[in-house]
């Protein structure tokens, strides 16, 4: 191998876990392509090994673990080649397996003037040929790429539309659509139909809406994957939605609450009882929040019982039920009988009905700590809200401990952040003046790199509004006070910060921009 490479053996080997193998830093070290293409493309994304050089007769392969070296060897036998074993980092291992091999496959896959084993799919094919031509390799294929790069991409939803002369795949990156992939419009049926192969759907339906559930695992991490699909006028358009196990389970630390709020939250959730909402959008994290409370104050002495519809993660220790509508099993049911499972605490997925919400709070009436979500523009909203679902205000006062609202916005991006001046009406209109700050302006701006896809964003945080309830709230609630009147309250009296002005400090921390606050949250009067 190269002075490069041998340069980079073990200098920077994880304590542990060289085990007599070399170690080599797959950033540090320029890959012989040669060696990297012997690997079939699809072996090598499946097994996440990574051919990196030929030392004569003998090719070294990259391995994230010895759990590996089995796959090595059949590499070996595969291509007729002596093998060596060095150990990688899993992560850079993926990632160049990805970089490299998903665009191999893609260019394999037939385009649209050749595509000739892919005939058009109509409402008359029959069951056969449908899962004959989803069976086909570009199909399936192109598939895994979809998923694969999706998982890769850090997307939260997969869209695949169909238009009148070609198909669109977008991911929804940070809260964002993008596109992606353009697959020749010949296959649009056939992708279609693989999937619903996968989701367990039924293949021959193409006129009504159908919904299934996909599980896959993704270079060793469990991905499920939540599909939606509905007929539009050009053909089937299919929705996905990633739920990365690996990457679910945050921590209320981890959320992006400010100090002072999240001391606040932490005492708010561990009163015994009562009734806790996170309010906000659809994808605004409101399950995020409510999922890492319950790792907050879980214990071996309390019994925890959700019901969800659907049970995104599995989270331990804790008994989840996923609604089941069409067999009578809804959230007002299901409720009913978790209060008969001596719960200490109850998660409800939303609050949709009058219903659900009275036995939400007669539960809390009754010594039960409650969570749940819902649709409103703000917390001191999810009152109204309860009040508007036919819930009479004294319920609603005695058994609301507060409520969360939240936004996502995308961070700046970390690896090419820099120094930025935004324009002075941009700043106004998030109620930012020079008095703000002093000396240098602490704003910050990404310009774009290929971490962050050239968007200047990577990741992304939330924006909290925390609203607890006193007994003033408690006689407004009663008098049937609109939520201006309770919002004026709680910023006079309770240090309510409004989710502009989180999103306001956040700006002045360098975390985001101010066109980021302004595209998630409503304008307040300064």
């Amino acid at each position: 191998m190269t002075d490069t490479h041998n340069r980079t053996i073990s200098a920077n080997a994880p304590t542990g876990l060289s085990g007599g193998f070399e170690w080599v830093d797959l950033e540090e070290i320029k890959l012989d392509d040669d060696a990297v293409h012997l690997a079939p493309a699809d072996f090598a994304l499946k097994r996440q090994i990574l051919p990196i050089a030929k030392e004569g007769s003998v090719l070294v392969v990259a391995i994230g673990s010895p759990q590996a070296l089995e796959a090595v060897d059949e590499l070996g036998v595969l291509i007729q080649m002596p093998t060596r074993a060095v150990l990688a980092s899993p992560g850079s291992i993926r990632e160049k397996i990805e970089e490299i091999f998903l665009e191999k496959i893609l260019s394999g896959i037939p385009g649209q003037a050749d595509d000739s084993s892919l005939s058009d799919l109509d409402d008359t094919t029959d069951l056969a040929d449908l899962q004959k031509m989803a069976g086909e390799t570009a199909v399936v294929q192109m598939v895994n790429l979809i998923f694969a790069q999706a998982v890769r991409d850090g997307a939260s939803d997969v869209h695949i539309e169909p238009y009148e002369r070609e198909v669109k795949v977008r991911y929804r990156v940070d809260g964002m659509l993008r596109d992606v992939l353009n697959p020749p419009k010949r296959m649009h049926a056939a992708i279609v139909s693989r999937i619903k192969i996968l989701g367990e759907m039924n293949i021959a339906e193409r006129r009504l809406p159908q919904d299934g559930r996909i599980r896959i695992t993704i270079a060793g991490r469990s991905i499920d994957v939540r599909v939606s699909i509905v007929p539009t006028v050009f053909g089937e358009r299919a929705v996905m939605r990633i739920l990365d196990k690996g990457t679910a389970m945050l921590g209320l630390e981890e959320l992006g609450m400010r100090p002072d709020t999240l001391a606040r939250f932490r005492q708010m959730i561990r009163i015994p009882y009562g009734v806790i909402l996170a309010t906000g959008p659809t994808g605004s994290g409101k399950s995020t929040t409510l999922y890492a409370s319950l790792q907050e104050i879980w214990s071996p002495t309390t019994n925890i019982l959700t019901i969800e519809d659907p049970v995104e993660y599995q989270v331990p220790g804790i008994s989840q039920i996923q609604v089941r509508p069409q067999i009578g099993l809804t959230f007002a049911n299901g409720l009913r009988s978790i209060v008969r499972q001596d719960p200490d605490i109850i998660m409800v997925g939303e609050i949709r009905d009058y219903e659900t919400a009275e036995i939400a709070i007669h539960a809390a009436l009754t010594g039960h700590l409650v969570f749940s979500t819902l649709h409103t523009n703000d917390a001191p909203g999810a009152v109204t809200r309860l009040l508007d679902m036919g819930v009479e205000p004294y319920l609603v006062a005695s058994s609301l401990i507060g409520a969360v609202a939240q936004r996502l916005v995308r961070r700046v991006c970390p690896f090419c952040s820099e120094p930025d001046n935004p324009r002075p009406e941009t700043l106004e209109a998030i109620g930012i003046t020079p008095a703000d700050w002093s000396g240098d302006p602490p704003f910050r701006r990404g310009r774009g790199c290929d971490r962050c896809q050239q968007t200047g964003y990577k990741g992304r945080q939330g924006l909290y509004e925390l609203f607890p309830v006193d007994e003033r709230i408690r006689r407004l609630t009663v008098e049937r006070a609109s939520s201006t009147v309770l919002k004026e309250h709680a910023t006079a009296h309770l240090e309510m910060r409004t989710l502009f002005g989180d999103g306001r400090l956040a700006v002045l921390d360098g975390k985001t921009t101010p066109e980021e606050v302004l595209r998630v949250c409503q304008r307040e009067a300064f």
